[in-house]
This record gives structure tokens, C-alpha cells and sequence, in this order.
């Protein structure tokens, strides 16, 4: 090897290194936003509370419809 391929390596080399360390961040950036994402069982028992509280919500509007419906002296509690 002569100084001018010497040369070259020495600037191959560098990129090299750049490119590892630009990798290297953008892993670690991407493992901190994902450690910050919800489990598969901490997403799962969300879509449980979600469908129990649409389920309480449609009864709560079902019940309100029918009270709204009463005749005036009984939906106010007078017989």
C-alpha cells in the first residue's frame, strides 16, 4: 500500500465511523420512544376499560331516553 491508499482507507475508515455513530444514536432514540409505548397487556386492559365505559355510556343514554319519556309527575318522582 502506498501513502495515497493509506490516505483513502484513513477517509473510509472515518465515514465508516460517522455512519456507525449516526446508527448508534438513532437506535437509542428509537429504544427510548419505545420503552415509553404501552405493553401488549397494558394496551390490551385499556381496550377492556374503553369497552366498559362505552357500554356504561349507552345504558346511561338508554335509561335517560326512557326517563325523558316518563310523564312529567313520575320521572320527578311524584306518584
Amino acid at each position: 500500500m502506498n501513502n495515497s491508499d493509506d490516505n483513502y482507507a484513513g477517509v473510509l475508515l472515518e465515514q465508516i465511523r460517522d455512519q456507525n455513530k449516526a446508527v448508534l444514536e438513532a437506535v437509542g432514540d428509537i429504544r427510548a420512544k419505545v420503552a415509553d409505548l404501552p405493553t401488549r397487556d397494558e394496551f390490551n386492559e385499556l381496550k377492556q376499560d374503553v369497552k366498559t365505559i362505552k357500554a356504561a355510556v349507552t345504558a346511561t343514554n338508554s335509561d335517560l331516553k326512557k326517563h325523558k319519556s316518563l310523564p312529567a309527575h313520575v320521572a320527578h318522582g311524584h306518584a
